[in-house]
């Protein structure tokens, strides 16, 4: 158990270094955005500042799901990043809104200034940045096997995608053509609110106990190759924060001891964990009929 809050701990890391590399890449891009009049650099800049809500909610929910099990947490607290994430969504999707609002505006505004190309510069300079982000936070989050890093990750890789958007936006102003600005400014909305809405769709799931069947169907194949198995009677399994709880019950023998029986759950146990890196089983032996 020490290990797996210790890999939590490394994906604090992983989601501080976001929070830091999104301070400082919205300020720049705010800023040249105004400087610079352009309406799609700004929606990047706004577009960070919700990812700064995000990675600073996986942030408090990996530090809340390293508090051990208490009495009213028997299981730990490693849902409280679940939690977080979807609290998150909403915020995005307010700021998503507002900024195809701001851009729909601006479309219907009549004659506007074109961008500086300058503008076009800083956001291909974030998008590198942001993807140097993304690369650090995907190797660090599979090394841990942390499915919220890896989320952040993700996040990231769309941020330097939508920084790309807005460089073309600004580059194709520069032919006389000023909505295309505002226009990859709505883009950059639509990404906002599809990433929120992915972000809600997938805590909702994990929260309601949803989990794969073919990862269930993976899980059953593994239990039932278990020597001594002879059915499989029910099979649940659900994701508790970075982490898979599966329940089994089983059939064997009826004229095995329980001392076997006892083997057979603790070789179920290994199988999960070496095969499929879940640490909580339980089984129930029941005999067969």
């Amino acid at each position: 158990m020490a290990d797996i809050y210790d890999d939590i701990r490394k994906g604090e890391r992983g989601a501080l270094i976001s929070i830091i590399a999104y301070l400082i890449l919205s300020a720049f891009k705010l800023i040249s955005g105004y400087v610079f009049g352009s309406s799609a650099l700004l929606a990047d800049g706004f577009n960070n500042l919700t990812d700064i809500v995000a990675s600073l909610a996986v942030l408090i929910g990996l530090r809340i799901s390293r508090k051990p099990p208490d009495s009213d947490h028997t299981y730990g607290h490693f849902r409280a990043e679940t939690v977080a994430a979807l609290l998150a969504s909403f915020i995005m999707a307010m700021v998503g809104i507002q900024v195809i609002v701001e851009a729909v505006r601006s479309l219907f505004e009549g004659a506007k200034e074109i961008p500086q190309l300058w503008s076009a510069g800083v956001a291909v300079v974030c998008a590198a940045a942001m993807m140097g982000v993304y690369i650090y936070n995907k190797r660090l989050a599979r090394q841990i096997n942390n499915g919220a890093l890896l989320a952040a990750a993700k996040d990231n890789f769309s941020d330097a995608m939508v920084s790309i958007g807005a460089a073309v936006g600004i580059a194709g102003a520069q032919f006389g053509l000023p909505w295309i600005d505002s226009a990859a400014a709505v883009a950059v909305g639509l990404l906002i609110l599809k990433t929120a809405w992915d972000i809600f769709r997938d805590s909702t799931y994990r929260l309601t106990d949803g989990f794969d069947q073919d990862r269930l169907l993976d899980l059953r194949s593994t239990i039932a190759r278990t020597p001594g198995v002879e059915g499989i009677r029910d099979l649940k399994a659900r994701v508790h924060g970075n982490h898979v709880l599966v329940d089994v019950v089983i059939e064997v023998d009826a004229e095995i001891t329980v001392m076997q029986g006892h083997e057979i759950s603790d070789s179920i146990e290994e199988r999960m964990s070496t095969l499929h890196n879940i640490m909580n089983v339980q089984v129930h032996v029941e005999p067969k009929r």
